[in-house]
């Protein structure tokens, strides 16, 4: 049995950004994401081409979730939406696990008790499974840098300590 995911936005851009997406369906066979974070991934004319690959991609699934549990939710918190959609959308479908990149809604998130993983994990976790090398994480951190991608230093120091 494949476990349930729930991914917001910044982890489907981060992987688009390497053309690294399919490192989600190799892991974790399918991936939700919530209607706001397709908005979020598909409305913006700037990046057209992500948009497309979302939109065609198979292994992603787009939900509705509840809009009231999601404004109340980031009334509470102060999350944007498509991290407060992501959570309510992980309670909501049982999953076993939230794909989160931002500080703030990660610490959330481990608060109310989700198991979370961000870009840099799911890099690792690839690594560790021999889908990538630790060079390719290197090359990918260097990307990162370059186009002004802000990941917590500690993490990738984290990351390339642990693989």
């Amino acid at each position: 049995k494949r476990m349930i995911v729930v991914s917001d936005t910044t982890p489907l851009i981060s992987l688009l950004k390497i053309d690294r997406l399919y490192l989600l369906e190799k892991l974790f066979g399918s991936v939700y994401i919530p209607q706001g974070v397709f908005d979020e991934l598909t409305s913006n004319s700037a990046y057209s081409d992500e948009a497309a690959r979302i939109s065609s991609c198979p292994f992603i699934q787009v939900k509705q979730t509840d809009r009231n549990s999601v404004s109340q939710f980031q009334d509470r918190t102060g999350l944007d939406l498509g991290e407060s959609e992501a959570i309510v959308l992980t309670n909501e479908l049982h999953a076993e696990l939230t794909l989160i990149d931002k500080r703030n809604a990660r610490t959330i998130a481990k608060q109310l008790g989700l198991t979370i993983m961000g870009t840099v994990d799911i890099w690792g976790l690839s690594v560790r499974k021999g889908f990538l090398t630790t060079d390719d994480v290197r090359h990918y951190i260097t990307i990162f840098k370059e186009n002004n991608r802000h990941i917590d230093e500690l993490l990738f120091r984290n990351l390339l300590e642990s693989v």
